[in-house]
């Protein structure tokens, strides 16, 4: 039963950032957790700036052009409903939807992967494997998918949970086919530009690094050109089949994770991949670690119905060991959010009972700044633009002023 916990809430995709003042993505304008936007400690309880009601999901919100989009099933609907809101006050633009079968799998209805923002347009993909894009202006379906049915893929225990990436003018997706188990759409189009591997899919959403598509797959981690010519692979597969991380750029290498497999750290030299260090204690459910200098800063956990728990790590990336841990941090998840210019960094986390801390990016000890509650149960990651915090809960959308006081 420990397989029924590892993969519903990632959502997670690099897509090009659209401007500085942008979240467009999972993970933000870099797919990395990272902001150069300051956030100071604050003092007492965060009181929201608003607060809207939305349907179920672990999708994240994202922001673009001043718009706040989430993407979720609608209350007794069998459908993937996006809504676009006022960053400001939070007023509804609008709301669209389309019809899909029903698909009910453990721990929350809706979809599991976060939009991606590009070109004036939107583009979600499902819990049912249905690859959508939307008019961000007006809400209208441009084209969608059914990605599995095309591709001759099966859906994954929890759903399609990996959020689609936007490169150039194409959208990359994990679907699990056979000689399709990575696709790219035409992104004007929806048609199919190029498909790649017979690797089965993971949770895990595709990202960008030097250039080359990098993917936790459900067998590897492997790199791909952006022309969908394989280029490198490294063995790597999780147990439970819930591999759920996004792979990062660290230090030279490429790191990645699972819930059973631990971590791994991948050099590729002239598209040649080898394993600089593995940790198999790392293991990451569906939490992407942020780095910063010569750390990584982690959560860990299990997949466990009973006394499940997770744990704050900072690793020294060069060798893969723990400088320090804090246990008992959440349940199942925490996002993690780098903030700030290099060299004055903090660490913002949000964990899965809805409190969000601050922390000092510091490997030496666990310094908290500032704690607040500030939502319900939430596996969704929370998208930090001019100085408001988006996220969402089981229930609503919120948004908070981290903005220093003056």
């Amino acid at each position: 039963m420990s397989r029924f916990l590892a993969a519903f809430a990632l959502a997670l995709v690099p897509a090009l950032p659209l401007s500085a003042g942008d979240w467009p993505q999972f993970l933000g304008p870099n797919r990395d957790n990272s902001t150069p936007e300051p956030v100071a400690p604050w003092e007492g309880t965060l009181k929201p700036v608003w607060v809207k009601p939305v349907g179920e999901a672990h999708s994240s919100p994202v922001v673009a052009g001043g718009v706040v989009y989430a993407f979720y099933q609608p209350k007794d609907k069998n459908a993937d409903a996006l809504a676009a809101f006022d960053a400001k006050t939070g007023d509804l633009k609008w709301e669209k939807s389309y019809d899909r079968p029903e698909f009910k799998p453990l721990f929350g209805n809706g979809p599991r992967g976060t939009p991606s923002v590009s070109g004036g347009k939107i583009f979600t993909y499902g819990g049912t494997g249905v690859l959508a894009s939307w008019d961000a202006k007006t809400g209208e379906v441009d084209w969608k998918v059914d990605a599995l049915k095309e591709f001759g893929a099966k859906n994954l225990f929890f759903g399609t949970s990996a959020s689609p990436l936007v490169t150039g003018d194409k959208v990359v997706a994990l679907v699990g086919g056979k000689g399709a188990g990575i696709v790219a759409l035409e992104a004007k189009t929806g048609k199919t530009a190029w498909k790649a591997t017979d690797d089965p899919a993971s949770y895990a959403s595709p990202t960008v690094i030097n250039e080359q598509i990098v993917a936790l797959t459900g067998s590897h981690v492997r790199g791909v050109g952006l022309d969908g010519k394989p280029l490198w692979e490294v063995p790597f597969k999780d147990k439970l089949n819930e591999s759920s991380t996004t792979p990062l750029s660290a230090g030279g290498l490429i790191f990645a994770s699972s819930v059973t497999a631990g971590s791994i750290t991948v050099k590729v030299t002239d598209n040649k991949a080898a394993k600089a260090w593995e940790n198999k204690a790392l293991t990451c459910y569906f939490s992407t670690p942020v780095v910063v200098g010569d750390y990584l800063y982690m959560v860990n956990g299990m997949a466990s119905l009973t006394n499940a728990s997770i744990t704050l790590r900072c690793v020294d990336l060069k060798t893969g060991k723990v400088a320090w841990e804090k246990k008992n941090v959440g349940k199942y998840h925490a996002a993690i959010l780098r903030c700030g210019p290099a060299g004055k960094e903090t660490l913002l986390m949000l964990d899965d009972n809805g409190f969000l801390s601050l922390f000092e990016a510091n490997p030496k000890e666990f310094k908290e700044l500032a704690r607040s509650k500030v939502c319900g149960t939430t596996w969704a990651h929370p998208a930090l633009v001019d100085g408001k915090l988006y996220l969402r809960d089981e229930k609503e959308l919120f948004c908070f002023d981290l903005s220093e006081k003056k």
